[in-house]
């Protein structure tokens, strides 16, 4: 049997992208910082997002059935860190300048690209949620560094802009 400790360990080595996943309906907007997030297939565009079950706002994702994954870059990590703290959800929507594409859900305005989706089916795993998401929008910006988290510390990857 692997340890959970040695699982958390193993997985602090997997780089990933840093996003700040929202939705909005009847209860308010919502949003999380996460990193499991992951492309599943180009036919259709389709994104899946895992999300602890214990997440406070985990229960306004499900009912809401859309979300808008912001990959995050460099220049946002304070946000990242607003949408992982134990704050009111309103109160981290003043991080930020946020737009919405099709479903409603809150865009990041300066995000490296954000993508819109429903959620069309929910899967149970363990202690998380996988959404299986196909995407009605995209929005992409200029900026060209992302941020990532790896060996739970950020880092930010690509270019510098050569003026």
């Amino acid at each position: 049997m692997i340890e959970a400790t040695d699982y958390r360990s193993a997985m602090s080595l997997l780089t990933g992208a840093v996003n700040v996943v929202t939705t909005t309906g009847e209860s308010g907007r919502h949003g999380f910082t996460a990193s499991a997030v992951c492309s599943v297939t180009d036919n259709p565009p389709t994104l899946l997002v895992c999300m602890n079950k214990s997440a406070r706002s985990h229960a306004h994702f499900v009912a809401n059935k859309i979300l808008t994954v912001n990959v995050l870059g460099v220049h946002h990590q304070p946000i990242s860190g607003v949408f992982s703290a134990p704050i009111n959800s309103e109160e981290r929507f003043q991080y930020g300048n946020w737009t919405e594409l099709k479903t409603g859900a809150p865009v990041l305005e300066d995000a490296l690209v954000s993508f819109d989706c429903q959620i069309e089916q929910i899967q149970e795993v363990g202690t998380h949620t996988i959404f299986i998401c196909p995407i009605v929008a995209i929005q992409q910006s200029q900026y060209e560094q992302g941020l990532v988290y790896f060996n739970r510390a950020y880092h930010l990857v690509g270019q510098a802009a050569v003026a």
